[in-house]
């Protein structure tokens, strides 16, 4: 289970715990990586090639849907399905405000108006409930994140009667994904479940027109680059990223095992008895481990100083950063978000992480809890 690259053989225990080890994942299959881009090297076609067209399919039968298109990046994923379905000024998209700043940038991009909903408390997705409550005749789409790699209510969502978009780009690998929504994103990032060795993007669609749209829109909107039937964008999966993934996606399933094997040793070696743990569901894949405490700051630092990685996450939600501040939204408009955004924080995880390094987390929040209760 442990990798070769972390922790050393002779780790004693006080070694730096990285959050994430990337390179543990990789290092591996660096052989064979090494040999497809050699593979590209000699064949010298770099844009829209024979590996990003074997990707493509490759993706689209691992998720079970009719096609995938490669892009540049997750973000423009998304800005490319509110495109081909035609969202722009004067229509509404209600996603969450606990979420990477690209969900709502993206809405924002296309002119439309970005409204955020509540999340659960419990799943820190979107709360089917509230966002019912936010539907308006302008509404012409529903974007929920499946944060953290946990998938969101898409039943509850979809019952609501408006299309689905779903932001997955932490949720790759997940059983429940990619088939309620019109469309589903993803993010390559190189931290994410199945990532890349730099930027990269999927658009997975259940529609054939919208499909052909995207396609289309990722390359300044012509099929053949004679005929231009759209204003488009330049955002096309590079080659080289493509030949790396076809490597990930063969592994994807052993190191989402992996993950979710270290988020049950957690609970098992007694964290959810020092803090609040994500709660399991089958098709979680855990993209991080996000734990929440009233008393965040006191085990983070605890954490950094025994050189362990953590983070904490949007901790200035959506609805209150700068750039969105003309939406109107104040300080206490979405109790649950805010909250959310007080209280998490991460411990590290990876596919492969070392059984002893989840100890010396463990050993470390249990010290900091025991000083608060002194």
């Amino acid at each position: 289970m442990s990798s070769s690259a972390w922790p050393p053989l002779d780790w004693p225990g006080m070694a730096a715990i990285p959050l994430v080890d990337v390179r543990a994942q990789y290092a591996p299959l660096i052989p064979e990586l090494l040999d497809r881009m050699q593979s590209v090297l000699d064949a010298g076609e770099f844009i829209l090639g024979p590996n990003v067209n074997a990707f493509e399919d490759e993706a689209a039968r691992y998720l079970r849907v009719p096609q995938t298109i490669g892009v540049a990046n997750g973000t423009d994923a998304i800005v490319l399905v509110l495109d081909a379905m035609g969202i722009g000024p004067g229509d509404e998209v209600i996603c969450p405000a606990f979420t990477f700043y690209a969900t709502a940038e993206s809405i924002a991009r296309r002119g439309a108006t970005p409204v955020f909903a509540d999340i659960d408390p419990v799943t820190l997705n979107l709360d089917p409930a509230d966002v019912a409550d936010r539907i308006t005749p302008r509404t012409k789409a529903i974007m929920p994140v499946h944060l953290f790699g946990r998938p969101a209510a898409l039943t509850e969502l979809a019952a609501l009667g408006i299309p689905i978009v779903e932001d997955a780009a932490q949720a790759f690998g997940s059983p429940d994904i990619a088939r309620t929504g019109v469309a589903s994103t993803f993010s390559f990032y190189p931290t994410k479940n199945l990532f890349g060795l730099g930027d990269g993007g999927l658009v997975a669609v259940n529609d054939e027109e919208l499909g052909a749209r995207v396609r289309m829109l990722r390359f300044h909107g012509s099929r053949d680059k004679v005929d231009f039937q759209f204003v488009g964008y330049n955002s096309r999966l590079d080659e080289l990223q493509a030949a790396a993934l076809r490597v990930f996606l063969r592994q994807l399933d052993g190191w989402t095992r992996l993950r979710r094997e270290a988020a049950a040793r957690y609970a098992s070696l007694g964290l959810g008895e020092l803090c609040e743990l994500p709660l399991d569901q089958p098709g979680h894949v855990y993209h991080l481990f996000v734990c929440r405490s009233p008393d965040r700051d006191r085990v983070r630092a605890a954490l950094r100083d025994a050189q362990i990685g953590t983070g904490v996450y949007y901790t200035t939600p959506l609805h209150l950063q700068p750039a969105l501040r003309f939406l109107g939204y104040e300080a206490g408009s979405l109790p649950e978000t805010e909250r959310a955004a007080r209280e998490n924080f991460s411990v590290p995880i990876w596919a492969g992480i070392d059984a002893r390094a989840q100890e010396r987390v463990v050993d470390v929040v249990r010290d900091a809890a025991a000083v608060a209760a002194r």
